[in-house]
């Protein structure tokens, strides 16, 4: 057992600390999560107004994500003299025991969805192997040197786990109030490149040496923000489009709806006793007095809610840089290059995330390849990672995207 933690006396435990860092960007992750999974969005309306809600925010992610994570494979090349088919060898057995082209595509939707995306490299002690998971970036929360983003000096990362295996891992119970073990507990783990810790709840349970010399977790941004550490969710740009194009839907089906059990019309009549609404029924009006049915279709009304909602529609897309034609619309003949200049803004957002996810990617695999030689004692210097990616569209069996 390595050396507990020890807390200054009196001071605040490390974990509650956590509770206000970073309030705005996880109640943001609340948010998109809330859109994705088609809680919000709806148009506002009474408890007995019907209101539609078309979950554009879950199709917009796991169509992008499909675009974006085409299959992949990562690759050595020499930066030094390194043994490149040993180092090669090793990551591919390193992706194929963690399935890590299914975790990517997993990883993604959680990235496009909340903004940020994680990888986490250790060493399972039980199978003696190399394991990469991805973390909740609810989570985690992260330190940087001075204004350079790019420079982590210290992550912590909490999570709930069921007390048997906190009790595995620590070697104590954890108890809660009343000396009741709860079915439930939050470890929180704190690395620096130095050093690292482990809480269960608000106790100190672990602290040593950081045996692999670096933080081993790769956090990066879905698309960035300028000078920022954290990004941007796919859904926050889409959230007013939604919004709009749900309560513009919904008013849409409320005028068809009335329009199929249209509205009587009485003029000139000051009571309406004896008005009888049913198939046959016959009204003795006043003098002077006319009753009539109700058209809301007249006009042309319809139409312009239509063209209206097209407008929306467009400006969702737009905003998604997501054409039309990527969700399967091959209304018309189009040559390859009229298609690949309809798709243009999908690829050249496809191309952004590339950049990011690669860079993510090599990091993690270089962590892989720390991590192992770390237990193994083999030797991975000299080296350099890269990342392949498969063509979008390999498929085209048409031939029309690559015709001139």
């Amino acid at each position: 057992m390595t050396n507990a933690a020890i807390a200054p006396a009196g001071a605040t435990p490390f974990p509650r600390t956590l509770a206000q860092r970073d309030r705005e960007r996880l109640a943001h992750y609340r948010e998109f999560l809330d859109y994705y999974e088609g809680r919000r969005g709806a148009a506002p309306g009474g408890p007995r107004e019907r209101s539609l809600s078309f979950n554009y925010a879950r199709a917009f992610v796991e169509k992008g994500a499909s675009y974006l994570m085409t299959p992949h494979r990562p690759g050595v090349v020499a930066a030094g003299g390194g043994n490149t088919a040993e180092a090669e060898q090793a990551l591919l057995e390193l992706w194929e025991a963690n399935d890590l082209e299914r975790l990517d595509l997993e990883s993604e939707f959680d990235t496009a969805t909340l903004g940020d995306g994680a990888f986490k490299v250790s060493w399972d002690e039980h199978e003696q192997r190399v394991v990469v998971t991805a973390p909740d970036v609810q989570g985690l929360h992260v330190w940087w040197l001075g204004d350079d983003v790019r420079r982590v000096r210290r992550v912590a990362a909490r999570y709930e786990t069921p007390s048997e295996d906190a009790e595995a891992r620590t070697g104590r119970l954890p108890r809660g109030p009343g000396g009741r073990t709860p079915e439930r507990v939050t470890l929180t783990e704190v690395w620096t490149a130095e050093r690292f810790e482990l809480w269960v709840e608000d106790e100190p349970v672990e602290a040593r040496a950081n045996p692999y010399g670096v933080i081993p977790f790769v956090i990066f941004p879905n698309t960035p923000r300028p000078k920022q550490f954290w990004g941007i969710s796919d859904i926050e740009p889409l959230r007013e489009s939604i919004v709009e194009l749900n309560r513009a839907m919904t008013q849409l089906s409320r005028i068809l709806e009335l329009s199929g059990n249209p509205i009587a019309v009485l003029e000139n009549v000051e009571e309406s006793r004896d008005i009888a609404v049913q198939p046959g029924a016959v009204w003795e009006l006043p003098e002077e007095a006319r009753a009539y049915l109700l058209d809301l279709l007249q006009g042309g009304g319809v139409r312009l809610h239509a063209d209206y909602l097209g407008q929306v529609y467009r400006t969702l897309h737009d905003l998604a840089e997501m054409p039309r034609i990527a969700f399967g619309d091959g209304s018309g003949d189009r040559s390859g290059v009229a298609l690949r200049l309809e798709l243009d803004p999908l690829l050249r957002k496809v191309a952004r995330k590339r950049l990011i996810r690669s860079a993510a990617m090599r990091r993690r695999d270089r962590l892989m390849l720390r991590v192992l030689a770390h237990h193994t004692g083999q030797r991975f210097e000299g080296v350099r990672t890269e990342i392949a990616w498969t063509p979008i569209f390999s498929g085209d069996e048409t031939g029309l995207l690559e015709a001139a």
